[in-house]
């Protein structure tokens, strides 16, 4: 009997004016299929980029597709993962069956990817007693996003770190800047700031200006392979019932 084809994976991006945003995703959409070679893997962005979403999902139902995984690439539920995308995809081809897989965060594997880029920014793990960490994520006026962030600090505190404190570049409060400085007075020997971003862009670089007077920055997560993996499981946890369905 012949194996039922895999869903196509469509991973959903924001999309940004910086041209370092498409290029971030289109790197991290390289290790994801390098990752599972066999695994059709499409990107479409919501705004600024070319392919749209739209234009992906009427691209795969005109060649004959009928299921796809749509992947937003986001790292909390807020408004992009609840609102924006459910819309698009509402407006896909009929003859599409689709499923829309989790967003990435929370993740132990994105907290591996946080210390690596940390690491790769000139810290060791011996650093870390006497390190206070800012996790510095682009913000949202979504109150579940905020306390995920907030929760994703406290347990990334607990794994060795002098203190651990969450800052939004936008919407919420603290600010980059005012994390830095509170653990200075915390009395860690040095700080550090753990941009919680998959791509460069106009949020990232107001992290950036934030961390001025931390003493290491670290970079996007980016194409860390910790978070291709992320991909492929909610991808993997997305098409299950879709594969039962066919009597796989």
């Amino acid at each position: 009997m012949r194996r039922p084809v895999s869903p196509v994976l469509v991973v959903i991006a924001h999309g940004s004016r910086d041209p370092r945003h498409a290029a971030t995703v289109h790197a991290l959409v390289r290790q994801v299929r390098a990752r599972r070679p066999g695994l059709r893997v499409e990107t479409g962005f919501l705004d600024f980029n070319i392919p749209s979403v739209q234009g992906v999902l009427e691209s795969l139902a005109a060649e004959g597709v009928r299921d796809v995984v749509a992947l937003p690439l986001l790292l909390t539920r807020a408004f992009h993962a609840k609102a924006d995308i459910p819309a698009v995809l509402r407006e896909a081809p009929s003859r599409l069956r689709i499923r829309q897989a989790d967003v990435l965060g929370p993740s132990p594997l994105l907290t591996a990817a946080l210390e690596r880029r940390l690491y790769e920014a000139g810290l060791s793990p011996a650093d870390k007693s006497s390190t206070g960490v800012v996790l510095a994520s682009a913000g949202s006026t979504d109150p579940e996003a905020i306390a995920v962030i907030a929760e994703i600090a406290r347990e990334w505190r607990h794994t060795g770190w002098c203190a651990v404190r969450p800052a939004f570049a936008s919407a919420s409060l603290p600010r980059t800047e005012d994390a830095v400085r509170e653990l200075r007075a915390a009395g860690c020997d040095r700080v550090a700031v753990a941009p919680y971003v998959l791509a460069p862009g106009f949020l990232p670089d107001r992290i950036a200006r934030g961390a001025a007077d931390a003493d290491v920055l670290a970079d996007v997560l980016g194409p860390a392979p910790e978070v291709a993996q992320v991909l492929l499981e909610r991808y993997d946890a997305a098409r299950t019932p879709v594969l039962t369905a066919l009597g796989a």
